[in-house]
């Protein structure tokens, strides 16, 4: 169990930077992984592995759905919980996939994207004195949002190679402070699917402790052979378990930003209060066009899975090639890989070298963890998928050339 290093007086910008990993012990400011590491493929003319956001659009009926909505006239502010075509097309989507009932009316919002969604949870429900408990790595945005609310942001280790967590440390990290289980599953930056057992142990736990689970579902329909568990269909979970998930990774329509969030009427509410002064409402005539989106056949959803599948299997073959120890992810749009077999045991380093030694950039996995975690992944990289067909067996051959340029 691990937290953040804590710096007194601090402002509420400072506590998101410091959760963020962005703040040095002296107080100095700095930009994301991202922000440097796309700075380091422009000036380098090196392909961009690092930010996961495709680089093609999605379905053509959903982007004609969205143009439709503009000439139509959806061009105001929706309604802050969103405009209930879409929700009642998420409860179906509940409904469809998963079995799930939520009402659109009162346990339904729509979300400026999956993150506005996570922070209007977090901020409702925690505060100072307040633990948040996640899976480590973690994505950067919950270290910022944990930091934001004054909380203390506790992590549960996740493992190489396949990154499942060790049940024994899972249950060591709650405490009596602990009032939200944040889970990402599919899970980024690792690409884990967790399977049933440990959802359940979550769950028992939670209850235990009396805590709320919010779970970050927008990879659901990314996984690779195995099967998306959402943690409110195991017993004992619905009532206390907050459900997020987004249109831009399913869709590949990232810069839509439309996100929603479902469970008990109570939370959605408390969650909904701090999201009507956070943006309000956003994207109305985006989101007229999700919920077209979200009544495709079930073809559409098996393709774009087996599509990103093969695209995994691209690029894995060529980070093998380098030499590299591949951590084969079961969702998302991410791949890992151990550089230790080539002597290397600073991924930070190597991501800082990589743009101009092969002209692929990726993203350290230590910079999505607290200290003791970074140690534990430091040797770590993760690898985009989401790329176009060309671009991918154009970086599969450049990073096999890394052995020899080392």
């Amino acid at each position: 169990m691990t937290g953040p290093a804590q710096l007194p007086a601090q402002f509420p910008w400072q506590r998101a930077a410091t959760g963020a990993n962005l703040l040095s012990p002296e107080g100095s400011l700095g930009v994301t992984i991202f922000e440097e590491m796309t700075t380091l493929a422009l000036s380098t003319g090196a392909i961009n592995l690092g930010q996961g956001f495709p680089d093609e659009d999605g379905p053509v009926e959903i982007k004609e759905a969205a143009q439709a909505a503009i000439a139509a006239g959806a061009n105001q502010y929706a309604p802050g919980k969103g405009i209930l075509p879409l929700r009642e097309a998420i409860a179906v989507h509940q409904q469809r996939f998963y079995g799930l009932t939520p009402d659109p009316q009162t346990e339904i919002i729509v979300t400026t994207g999956a993150t506005e969604a996570i922070a209007a949870s977090l901020l409702a429900l925690v505060g100072p004195g307040d633990e948040v408990l996640t899976f480590e790595p973690f994505y950067d945005s919950y270290g910022a949002i944990i930091g934001l609310s004054g909380a203390t942001h506790v992590t549960a280790p996740l493992l190489a190679p396949d990154f499942m967590p060790d049940l024994a440390a899972l249950e060591a990290a709650f405490s009596n402070r602990t009032k939200v289980v944040l889970i990402n599953n599919p899970h980024n930056p690792t690409g884990a699917v967790f399977p049933r057992e440990v959802l359940e142990r979550v769950v028992e736990l939670a209850a235990q402790y009396d805590a709320v689970i919010v779970t970050d579902e927008v990879y659901e329909h990314l996984t690779f052979g195995v099967r998306h568990i959402p943690i409110a269909t195991l017993p004992g979970a619905a009532g206390r378990t907050l459900t997020i998930s987004s249109a831009g990774k399913t869709f590949s329509f990232t810069g839509w930003k439309i996100g929603w969030l479902s469970g008990p009427e109570e939370l959605v509410a408390a969650a909904r209060t701090v999201k009507q002064f956070l943006s309000y409402s956003s994207g109305t005539p985006f989101q007229a066009a999700i919920a077209v989106g979200l009544g495709l056949p079930d073809e559409f959803y098996a393709g774009i899975a087996d599509t990103l599948r093969y695209k995994r299997d691209i690029l894995s073959e060529g980070l093998r090639a380098a030499g590299l120890d591949v951590l084969t992810p079961q969702g998302t749009y991410f791949v890992n890989v151990d550089t230790s077999p080539l002597g290397i045991t600073d991924s930070v380093e190597l991501a800082r070298r990589l743009p101009a030694l092969v002209g692929v950039a990726a993203i350290p996995v230590p910079v999505f963890c607290h200290a003791d975690g970074a140690e534990r992944t430091r040797s770590l990289l993760r690898f985009a998928f989401c790329k176009q067909l060309h671009v991918l067996e154009e970086a599969a051959e450049r990073l096999a050339t890394l052995r020899d340029r080392l």
